[in-house]
């Protein structure tokens, strides 16, 4: 999805294919979520798929702004600040006691980040790279607590009701700006606008149903792995080359997430004190 973004955002902006994808995005879980019949969500958590929505309005616009001006794999990787304070966040907000193995990786994949943004600074990209960096990290910023609202939105609402609300409000903000700023697709843009729209979709059901089932400190290093995805799409559709150093990066990251994704045995008393 980030690949398709990344191309659309170069075409049409940033704003018109995040409008035009979450209005898709929108009729396509409202045909499904109506014709199941499901209930309309109530207060507390209407309230909770809003400030999501919202939220992720804002995280979204910046992210694909600044991906549209650095390569993918780069723009990704820096992306990751965003786990590693969701992280700590999730023991602020959420409650969750954060485990030693949870700390390591994430300071294994802070470092992993490092070495790549070290090979980033040793490439000449420009002015326009360097405010897309900053936008990417500003979109982070508002990831990170994104991340919390995820964990919190999954445990009161199913993965369909979420993507639909979710694609609904997001476009509902976009829709304010789009007097002045909207401009119709061309037709050879529809299939890419199409599949963004499907792939975010299914994203947001697919992640809705894991958080529901794990805390946030284990889950989020797990994002770390779209570093690898978007090297290889950066590579094959944007004919973006892989650094060495960025490899390095990325072998740092794939062991965090295995750490993270080990979990410390419970002890009889443990299951006990939770009973």
């Amino acid at each position: 999805m980030d690949a398709l973004m990344k191309g659309l955002s170069i075409e049409m902006g940033a704003y018109n294919a995040l409008l035009w994808r979450t209005l898709a995005g929108a009729v396509i879980g409202g045909l499904i979520f109506f014709a199941r019949g499901n209930p309309w969500p109530g207060p507390q958590v209407a309230r909770l798929h809003m400030l999501r929505g919202v939220l992720s309005a804002a995280m979204a616009i910046l992210f694909f702004w600044g991906l549209a001006r650095v390569p993918l794999a780069q723009g990704v990787a820096l992306s990751f600040v965003a786990p590693l304070i969701a992280l700590h966040l999730a023991a602020w907000l959420l409650k969750e006691r954060i485990e030693r193995q949870a700390i390591l990786a994430s300071l294994l994949g802070f470092a992993g980040v490092l070495v790549i943004l070290s090979g980033q600074a040793q490439s000449d990209l420009g002015p326009e790279a360097f405010r897309g960096a900053l936008a990417i990290l500003a979109s982070a910023g508002l990831y990170a607590y994104n991340i919390i609202l995820m964990r919190q939105q999954a445990l009161v609402a199913k993965p369909l009701e979420i993507a639909f609300f979710m694609s609904l409000i997001m476009s509902a903000c976009f829709l304010v700006a789009a007097p002045v700023l909207a401009v119709v697709p061309t037709p050879p843009q529809v299939p890419a606008l199409a599949g963004a729209a499907l792939l975010a979709f299914v994203s947001l059901m697919l992640l809705s149903w894991a958080y529901a089932r794990a805390e946030a400190q284990h889950l989020a290093p797990v994002e770390y792995t779209a570093f690898i995805w978007a090297s290889i799409l950066g590579l094959l559709v944007f004919a973006e080359p892989v650094r060495p150093l960025t490899l390095l990066g990325a072998g740092m990251i794939v062991a965090a997430c295995i750490i993270a994704a080990r979990r410390r045995p419970v002890s009889i008393a443990e299951m006990e004190a939770a009973l």
